[in-house]
């Protein structure tokens, strides 16, 4: 038995970002992830002669040099060094506007080039939409006050500076888009990136939709040159040479108590002690299986029983190696979003179900990196979600494989109809992994890798402002996608910084 002051469960991209905010803060810590690789989702795979990425897109928070966005700030102040990629353009989007007219745009990156494309395609639009970039920056220039010391915050100056955010805080995406009055197609448009946060426009807050969109358009979006992999890689040993310990195929099965507070973790290598317990894991399973029941507090059993918090998107993903380069495809956009509708509403209900899931975004590596895979081939992804886990909860065992590829298929033929781009006669390999692929290696409820959708009462502003409440537990954290940021890379790296200062602060508080 080794006594720490903080024991981080998991080494996810929020476990790793707690992890070395705790021991740049002093704090004598210990890693332990179940798995032999630091990561999670942020890992990678390899078929053959590829090296694939399991899931990251891009990254939103990273920004140029010059404009460094919050993730690129937050792993400079870590000391964590990382090959970053810069991708060209926003998306492309192949689709039909809500009037049913074909949708095919393409937007390039940066605020002004945005804008003036979108007048291209939407003419008379260009007030309107500097009107509403306008609203963007604002919400963005907030949510740097918001990281000030609670101390160096002023009511008054929020008030005066950041009056139009606080009118639209409580408000869903769609209802600020018509009191803005954007044009309808400027809305289908805008409404692109919907999916990244696995809520439809009606239902995702604005706030939340509006501090991602503005740091892709003003600052542009980027990868890692090695895959997540190379982040993972670089934050643990980062945190290694600050004194950090890390225990891998190292299992939590019980989180210990000493009266009603947290005092450990009882795992397959034996009991740790710590003061404080960061815990990467779907607080679903944190109060349901690896604490005492009379401990749950009251609010959470009540939340469970009334079914209040609902899972987010279920991922589906087919990777492929192709034995020709993008060049020789004929691919030119990194990323493509492919839609049935560009009326979110619609869309969202349509991904209940895998026979009338049409969904999918396609990335191709190669594009934004050249280096992305051997020389003389591409490497592509296809990803959808399903937003309900019905039809893959009635699969039988000896269906699944079958129902797999009929689906991967199904999405590989819609590529290749809509954008005229051959890819089946070059796929020298296949990889597809279900709900139940990122159920089994990450440890998610029904595949969710978004934790708890981000909508209604549950929004990200909602959670900032209610955090002490969804912490209930004296000495024990949850950390990720359920947590205050919600989903994403860049979402779960700060919830992990945001969630660990708390704890240092309560350990501080202690000590003194």
């Amino acid at each position: 038995m080794k006594k720490y002051d903080a024991v981080v469960v998991g080494s996810g991209c929020a476990g790793l970002a707690a992890a070395l905010e705790l021991i740049t803060a002093g704090k004598k810590t210990l890693i332990i992830e179940k798995h032999n690789l630091p990561g999670g989702c942020a890992t990678s795979f390899c078929r053959g002669r590829f090296e694939f990425e399991p899931s990251l897109h891009e990254l939103c928070g990273i920004g140029p040099e010059s404009d460094p966005g919050e993730i690129r700030l937050l792993m400079d102040r870590f000391g964590v060094k990382v090959d970053w990629q810069c991708v060209d353009d926003c998306f492309r989007c192949i689709s039909t506007y809500t009037d049913g007219t074909p949708m095919d745009v393409t937007l390039p990156t940066g605020v002004k080039a945005f804008i003036d494309k979108t007048e291209e395609y939407v003419p008379g639009s260009r007030e309107k939409m500097k009107k509403f970039f306008r609203l963007l920056q604002e919400i963005r220039d907030l949510i740097d006050y918001l990281d000030k010391p609670p101390k160096e915050m002023s009511p008054a100056y929020m008030l005066k500076n950041f009056r139009n955010v606080i009118k639209t805080a409580g408000y869903s995406t769609e209802e600020v888009f018509e009191a803005l009055e954007l044009p309808q197609k400027c809305r289908d448009i805008l409404a692109v990136y919907w999916s990244y946060l696995g809520v439809d426009m009606e239902h995702l807050s604005f706030f939340h939709y509006a501090a991602m969109v503005h740091n892709y358009v003003a600052r542009g979006a980027y990868i890692p040159a090695h895959t997540s992999h190379e982040i993972s890689n670089a934050m643990i040993e980062r945190f290694r040479s600050l004194g950090g310990e890390v225990w891998f195929n190292c299992r939590a099965e019980e989180f210990l108590f000493d009266g009603d507070r947290c005092c450990g973790v009882r795992t397959n290598m034996g009991v740790i002690k710590a003061d404080m317990v960061l815990a990467n894991i779907n607080p679903d399973i944190i109060y349901g299986k690896m604490m005492p029941k009379s401990l749950v507090p009251e609010r959470e059993k009540k939340l469970s029983a009334a079914r209040s918090r609902n899972f987010g998107a279920r991922m589906f993903t087919v990777y492929l190696g192709l034995n020709k380069t993008a060049e020789e495809l004929g691919i030119k956009d990194y990323s493509i979003f492919l839609a049935g509708t560009a009326d979110s509403v619609k869309e969202y209900e349509s991904l209940k179900k895998i026979d009338t899931n049409n969904y999918s975004i396609f990335l191709c590596y190669n594009v934004a990196n050249p280096h992305a895979s051997p020389d003389g081939t591409a490497m592509c992804s296809f990803t959808t979600m399903f937003t309900a886990a019905d039809d893959w909860n009635n699969i039988s065992d000896e269906d699944y494989a079958a129902v797999k590829n009929k689906l991967a298929k199904k999405i590989i033929d819609n590529f290749e109809e809509k954008t005229g781009i051959k890819l089946t006669p070059y796929i020298e390999e296949i990889s597809i992994a279900s709900p139940w692929t990122f159920a089994r290696y990450l440890g998610v409820p029904e595949g969710s890798v978004y934790g708890y959708l981000t909508t209604d009462w549950d929004s990200m502003l909602a959670r900032t402002v209610s955090q002490a409440a969804d912490m209930p537990i004296k000495g024990l954290k949850p950390i990720g996608t359920s947590g205050i940021r919600g989903d994403g890379y860049s979402s779960t790296y700060m919830c992990g910084s945001i969630v660990a200062k708390v704890a240092i602060n309560e350990m501080n508080k202690k000590e003194a």
